[in-house]
């Protein structure tokens, strides 16, 4: 089980930055990557970015084109707990969107949200031009 929660949304200006963070946590919090999503009304949810353990020592990240080179995610871990932390740089309006964390294997993270068994609740981001 792996319990996730959102923080760090709100209302920015185009060109601000903004940082979002997922606090995970949960007896299996360790097994899984984490990534971000968002989603507009209307609109399908969008695979944004994901962290994973690549070695002992070191994470694996991957972000959707939209973002690469604006957003940057890391993960920190105590042992208990995972942050997934989030970096919005340059922001646009048209990220404008709730922001959900997730946690899942890296490939059903990009490629089947479907398979993604643990979501949060979600944190609104509005990027006013």
């Amino acid at each position: 089980q792996v319990y996730l929660k959102e923080s760090g949304g709100g209302l920015v200006q185009a060109g601000d930055s903004l940082t979002l963070t997922c606090t995970a946590s949960g007896p299996s919090v360790g097994f899984y990557a984490l990534g971000w999503f968002r989603q507009v009304p209307g609109k399908e949810r969008e695979f944004v970015a994901s962290v994973y353990w690549a070695s002992v020592s070191s994470d694996g990240t991957d972000y959707s084109d939209s973002v690469k080179g604006r957003f940057t995610i890391s993960r920190e871990s105590d042992g208990v707990q995972n942050n997934a932390t989030l970096r919005m740089n340059s922001l646009r309006p048209e990220d404008t969107a709730v922001y959900f964390c997730a946690a899942g294997s890296v490939w059903n993270l990009r490629n089947d949200q479907s398979n993604v068994p643990y979501w949060g609740q979600g944190t609104q981001v509005t990027v006013s031009s």
